[in-house]
């Protein structure tokens, strides 16, 4: 993520918390999670952020059956985002479709035998297991 990216981010979050009320810091991480990139990971179709990037951009993922090439693509509750048809076959996605990666959190319905995860709702951050003090993002970015 480029430092422009995290720049938009975080006006989007200062948005977001002007107007409901919402922590900034955890209306950042709330945006950074609800990318795409970051959902193919937590529903534990790769094993690094490097490879779920990788995968999206060579449009191994679809959303709602229409396939997407950006990993900053916001997914919303109630999508569905899955692994092409002709990319179930590859050896990353049957390690994938074993549970071989880590367990997903409780707002992905996920169905690993299918390689779909359907986005049930937003996370809480209690339950985004990224360790930072985003305090200090948001004190950066304010100046």
């Amino acid at each position: 993520m480029s430092e422009t990216q995290l720049r938009l981010a975080f006006d989007r979050a200062k948005k977001v918390g002007r107007t409901t009320g919402a922590k900034t810091g955890e209306a950042l991480l709330l945006d950074l999670e609800s990318r795409l990139d970051a959902t193919v990971l937590r529903a534990g179709f790769a094993r690094t952020v490097y490879q779920a990037r990788q995968v999206v951009t060579h449009q191994h993922v679809t959303v709602n059956g229409r396939r997407v090439d950006r990993p900053s693509y916001r997914v919303e509750p109630g999508d569905v985002v899955a692994i092409a048809a002709r990319s179930r076959a590859k050896q990353p996605f049957q390690v994938a479709a074993s549970g071989a990666h880590a367990a997903a959190p409780a707002y992905l319905d996920v169905r690993l035998a299918e390689l779909t995860c359907v986005v049930a709702r937003r996370p809480q951050r209690s339950e985004i297991p990224v360790r930072c003090e985003e305090q200090l993002v948001v004190e950066h970015y304010s100046r």
